[in-house]
């Protein structure tokens, strides 16, 4: 009974295969050492080690099967039968522990560095039966080679690829063949590793935890092949688990290759493709519009300010997200602009009526609550100018921003605690055009700088201690230089302004010094020479 249980034991072993040049991995275990294999308990199945075609083979003690070997079943038909003397050989010499050795041959200059290829099999006892099939799988180098000592019936069964090759196997017969003398040889595979998983995926009865134990890349390539060798099974096997598991963009990108270079059925693979592509596809402009909307209606700032950042990222021309740069829909994003500005305008009023009502009775207002909103507006107006910038698209906003002749008519009675927010956004409109980052006509300039240039002298101070970022070094710099490229006349006007409000407020007051004294050398310095044939 105790011989029986351990003939039944040595039955539940896996497949015989070899390999040459496989690299190390927790896949192809190394050969023990020759100490290891001397204190091996006798009369049990081993490996059969060799040195490539002709080389003699040898047998080895057994070698406990580690569970992450191989990913067989106990129902699987692979099994080796091979019975040889007890003597190690390694590849290219033999081992002095062997008493049955060929003498050593005459020394010659070693060859090249070369993989040694060797063959592992696993053996089994001899009334083990069904391994009729040697099959030789090649890569397209040549240099990556396995061999699958298998069940005919089992592998034909399962792909029509090798159903149809199997009578020529037969016919063919002769030596080098599987215990039925049969032989199949695939030539030029592009993925040995894949091509070896997927046939022994054939003699599993449990695929889906094969390929759990596997991973996605690898059931990634094992698709491609059950594709190729028409393995139906595999086929809905691979489908099935890479819909439920997640997926990285690297194994995204390689399973979009597959489904390119093959086909599949529709039925079996539509869950996958709803994962890769949606069926109806929507404008990617339209959607941002979208994100856009919600971001400006947005009623918490934290949450604001981490979805602008993140919108930025992904309208950002260097960002791995816009691959065609088509621009966004720009009728849509001025719609945006209008509807902050609106609002902005609508605060501006609230805070210009009157504190009293007709009866005489204070109207009470929350003045925080009104700075906070005033405060959202102007970062939603910046953050829409900035993006318009990036898109180049940014000179109907300043038009937009020159023709508020109620906002700046409105800022000389507001507060200054929250009137200084319309300053910043004329801050960075001038910044944008002292840059030449938008470029608008010389009407427009002196437009914008009638409206908006006196509240900027007047809300620098409060710039400079509530900066939220602006950079006001920047902006002097920036102002002088937008300054400098109006009419001479409309700039003398302009400095002289700024000389007297500079003369009594100081720091308060942004320092042009640099662009006066351009000004001033250009209008009573530098000669001027009239041109050619004017009277």
């Amino acid at each position: 009974m105790a011989d029986y249980a351990g003939r039944h034991l040595r039955r539940r072993a896996g497949w015989c295969c070899s390999f040459a040049g496989v690299p190390q991995s927790p896949d192809h275990r190394s050969l023990p050492s020759a100490a290891s294999a001397a204190t091996a308990a006798p009369g049990g199945g081993g490996f059969v080690v060799g040195g490539g075609t002709g080389a003699r083979k040898q047998q080895l003690p057994p070698i406990p099967k580690s569970p992450s070997s191989f990913h067989s079943s106990p129902s699987s038909k692979l099994a080796g039968l091979i019975d040889y003397p007890r003597r190690i050989l390694s590849p290219g010499r033999v081992s002095p522990i062997d008493p049955d050795a060929d003498p050593p041959l005459p020394r010659e200059p070693p060859p090249q560095p070369q993989p040694a290829p060797f063959v592992a099999v696993r053996e089994e006892e001899r009334e083990e039966e069904g391994l009729d099939l040697r099959l030789c799988l090649r890569g397209r180098d040549g240099g990556c080679v396995v061999v699958m000592e298998l069940d005919s019936a089992v592998l034909c069964q399962s792909s029509a690829f090798f159903a149809a090759m199997a009578p020529a196997a037969a016919a063919a017969g002769g030596g080098g063949g599987g215990v039925g003398g049969k032989r199949i040889e695939v030539d030029g595979v592009e993925n040995v590793a894949a091509f070896r998983d997927a046939v022994e995926l054939m003699f599993e009865a449990d695929p889906m935890r094969w390929l759990a134990r596997a991973g996605v890349s690898r059931a990634i390539g094992v698709l491609e092949v059950a594709s190729s060798i028409m393995f139906d099974r595999g086929i809905r096997s691979c489908l099935e688990y890479i819909e439920v598991v997640p997926w990285n963009e690297n194994e995204e990108e390689k399973l979009k290759n597959v489904f390119a270079r093959c086909t599949f059925d529709e039925a079996l693979s539509k869950d996958v493709l709803a994962r890769l592509r949606p069926r109806h596809r929507s404008s990617s402009e339209d959607l941002t519009i979208q994100l856009i909307q919600s971001v400006t209606s947005s009623t918490n700032n934290g949450a604001r300010k981490d979805m602008q950042s993140l919108i930025n990222g992904l309208l950002s021309k260097s960002s791995v997200y816009q691959k065609d740069l088509s621009g966004l829909n720009k009728g849509s994003l001025y719609q945006i602009c209008c509807s902050c500005l609106d609002l902005l305008v609508e605060l501006f009023k609230e805070d210009s009526e009157p504190k009293y009502h007709p009866h005489g009775v204070l109207k009470v207002t929350n003045s925080k609550t009104k700075i906070e909103r005033v405060s959202k507006q102007s970062e939603n107006l910046n953050w829409l100018f900035e993006i318009l910038v990036n898109n180049d698209m940014a000179e109907n906003f300043v038009e937009l921003w020159a023709n508020q002749d109620e906002l700046v008519r409105m800022h000389e009675q507001a507060s200054p605690m929250f009137r200084y927010e319309l300053s910043r956004i004329s801050a960075n409109v001038f910044i944008a055009l002292g840059g030449g980052k938008v470029q608008c006509p010389s009407d427009l300039r002196s437009q914008l700088f009638r409206g908006w240039f006196t509240p900027m002298l007047t809300d620098f101070g409060w710039l400079q201690r509530c900066s939220k970022g602006l950079d006001t070094r920047v902006l002097e710099e920036s102002l002088g230089q937008a300054l400098l490229t109006l009419p001479l006349q409309e700039q003398q006007s302009l400095f002289e302004e700024w000389f007297q409000c500079f003369a009594s407020s100081g720091t308060e007051c942004p320092n042009l010094s640099k662009a006066f004294q351009v000004w001033w050398r250009r209008s009573f310095v530098r000669s001027w020479v009239e041109p050619c044939g004017s009277s």
